[in-house]
This record gives structure tokens, C-alpha cells and sequence, in this order.
């Protein structure tokens, strides 16, 4: 990084809190430290004038997001937190189908996300998020995009009522395979399972693949011999049926919002499909079907029995490198950066208000998920 953005020797150190004491250095900061420790650095820099931009989740209890944006405010600095899909093409038509009433009113939103078999193993069994004690639970660390674009697309309706179940279903210790090795490279079995490391990471690498999830692995440039010794003694080469993990693996989460409206959200590990989210929304006129990544939604109007196509405006620069969560990265820096040059905060489309109130949520569906009961919201 200080090559690449030629920094100066003062301006590199080791943690944020050095950072501080030189002083307000920029008009902002933007908090990408683990999901435990966002809420320390994000109210040291609000404190001090900086403009904040957090990644998600906020941080991990409801206390704590609620006093980020408590500081935020009375700091008078701009909050935006990186719930990156509500800038994607296809949740912005949505919004604007939703609001023109070419489908009344909606009556049911059913979302999926479909994590990826790979995908979840990768993350959530041998990587950074597999145990809520050191990370935070996977509806909040995965999942709360999904609930925050749920809130996005069902407006000012408050919800009511909310009701959750889920379960580490598979990846545990009783499912692993008679003769399995502790590790896939010196495993016996491994050639018949599908959440090998072999599988995940050397077959990638040996088809040329170099970044994600393979530079996750590695530290530096990786060739085949530094790879496969993460594997034989990293965290990463573990059998699946053998890691500290314990966040779940399926979830599903109902909603009752005012007016009778409904809502139902499902997270699943067992997918072919990595993060390729799918959302069908019902309403009293029409029906909207997107599968994201497409280069339309498609909207059913009841009256005249015919489908529609809205095609997706791609508004990225040809030479951007940011294009992670398919170009809604740019969008969301682009926005976060025109907001703060124009003074404008509503240009910010994952402020304070909508992002805690989606977390809001997130915690109270894993609480019924937890105690197993429906949850009350307005009381």
C-alpha cells in the first residue's frame, strides 16, 4: 500500500491508534478491520471529524451500532456503511419498478441467497467466519446485505413481527466420513469429497486461477509449493468435518410487516450457485422476477398478462478496478465520495437510519432463531 500510493514513512503504521495522535489527516476513514473490532476505530475517527465509511456489519451487538451512529451524530460526520448490493443495477430497478406502482402494492418479497458449497466451506467451516466467538454469527456477517435490501425494497413499512430457524446441519464432527484424515492432503477419503482442499485450492491453482479464494491462503505471489504447505499445516487444508466452527449453515428468516405485508429470507451453504442472489417480490398488480447477474429484470403485469423486460444500466468505467460484488463497489466508493465533496449525505444510500434499522433486524432474527419464538418488534 505505500508503494502503491506513495506514502510517506510517517503515514505507515502499525494500527489505527497511531494514526490518531498526528492529527485529522483526511476528510475521511474508511474502517475495514475485523467485524470485532469496528466499532473501537469507528468511534475514535468519528470523534475526530473524520467522515466514516464501515464496512459491514457495524459491528456485532446492537449496542454497539447503535453508539457508532449515536457518535456519528453528534460528531455532525457522514456515516456510510458498505451494504454494497443496494447500489447493484438490479436492486436499484427493483426499487424504481416498486415505486413507479406498476405492481400495487406489495404484498410478499421472497429473497435467496444461495452462499456456494465451496464457497461456504471456504469462508465459514476453515476461514475467518466459522465461529461466532471470534467473528460474529452468519446471518450478520454473510446475510445482512440480503436483510438490509429486504428493508430497502419494502420502504417505510415497519416490521412487526419476525421468526427465524436455522442449524449447523452438516459440518461437524459426526458427519465426517469414516477413515477421513484431520487433513485433505494425507486423507484416504478425499477423493470422494467435495469440499476437499485439494479439490477447493490446487485444482484451482493448476487451472491458472491466482486471486480469490486462493490469495486468501497464501501471503505474497503463490506457486504451487507455498500452497500446498498452507495446506498441509494452515487452516485452510482442514477437513471440514474437523474445524472449531459453529455459525450455521441454513437459515430462514420470515418477516411481518404493517399492513399485512410479508417477507421470507433463506440463506444456504448448498448451492452450485456462488452469491447468485434470486428474489421473486408479489404484489396486488404485478410480479417482479430477478435473478441477479441477468441483464434484465422481469416484471408480470396482471392486467394485460404480459411479461416485461427492464434491462440493467452498467454505469462503471471501462478501467476501474473496482469491480468486487460486480461493480457495486465503484458505486458505492463513487457515491460515498460525491456525497462527501458535494456535502450532500443523501447521496449515501447505506446511511445511519436504513443501516441500522436492518441490523436492527438481523439481531432480533437471530434471537428467535436462538430462543426459538417469534419476535415482536412493536411493543
Amino acid at each position: 500500500m505505500k508503494k502503491d500510493h506513495d506514502l510517506k514513512d510517517e503515514y505507515v503504521v502499525d494500527d489505527w491508534p497511531a494514526l490518531l495522535e498526528k492529527g485529522k489527516l483526511a476528510d475521511f476513514a474508511l474502517i475495514a478491520t475485523p467485524d470485532r473490532l469496528h466499532k473501537e476505530p469507528a468511534i475514535a475517527f468519528a470523534k475526530q471529524g473524520y467522515h466514516i465509511l464501515l464496512e459491514k456489519p457495524m459491528a456485532v451487538t446492537a449496542e454497539d451500532c447503535q453508539l457508532i451512529v449515536d457518535v456519528c451524530n453528534t460528531h455532525g460526520v457522514m456515516l456510510a456503511v458498505c451494504h454494497v448490493l443496494r447500489y447493484l443495477p438490479e436492486s436499484k430497478k427493483i426499487k424504481e419498478v416498486i415505486d413507479s406502482g406498476i405492481i400495487g402494492d406489495v404484498v410478499n418479497i421472497r429473497h435467496l441467497e444461495p452462499i456456494g458449497f465451496w464457497h461456504y466451506a471456504h469462508s465459514f467451516v476453515r476461514g475467518n467466519w466459522r465461529n461466532e466467538a471470534t467473528s460474529c454469527f452468519s446471518l450478520l456477517a454473510k446475510s445482512c446485505h440480503d436483510i438490509d435490501l429486504i428493508t430497502y425494497w419494502i420502504g417505510d413499512k415497519k416490521c412487526t413481527n419476525i421468526q427465524s430457524f436455522g442449524s449447523l446441519n452438516h459440518f461437524t464432527q459426526k458427519n465426517k466420513p469414516d477413515g477421513a484424515s484431520s487433513r485433505c492432503l494425507d486423507c484416504n477419503v478425499e477423493e470422494q469429497c467435495p469440499y476437499s482442499a485439494k479439490k477447493i485450492y490446487l485444482d484451482l491453482f493448476n487451472k491458472g486461477h491466482r486471486g480469490w479464494p486462493i490469495d486468501v491462503v497464501t501471503e505474497g505471489v503463490p506457486d504451487i509449493e507455498s500452497l500446498t504447505e498452507c495446506l498441509r499445516v494452515g487452516p485452510y487444508g482442514r477437513c471440514v468435518y474437523d474445524c472449531d466452527n459453529d455459525v450455521v449453515d441454513n437459515q430462514v428468516v420470515n418477516f411481518q410487516f404493517e399492513g399485512g405485508a410479508t417477507a421470507s429470507f433463506s440463506m444456504i451453504a448448498f448451492t452450485e450457485e456462488v452469491c447468485k442472489r434470486k428474489v421473486t417480490i408479489y404484489g396486488t398488480k404485478g410480479e417482479i422476477n430477478c435473478n441477479f447477474g441477468d441483464p434484465a429484470i422481469n416484471v408480470f403485469d396482471f392486467l394485460t398478462r404480459q411479461n416485461t423486460k427492464h434491462f440493467l444500466e452498467k454505469t462503471i468505467p471501462p478501467n476501474t478496478s473496482m469491480m468486487g460484488h460486480s461493480g457495486a463497489d465503484y458505486h458505492l466508493i463513487n457515491s460515498f465520495v460525491t456525497a462527501l465533496s458535494e456535502n450532500d449525505a443523501s447521496k449515501i444510500l447505506t446511511g445511519p437510519t436504513d443501516t441500522l434499522k436492518s441490523h436492527m433486524l438481523v439481531f432480533a432474527a437471530e434471537k428467535s432463531r436462538k430462543e426459538g419464538k417469534v419476535i415482536p418488534l412493536l411493543q
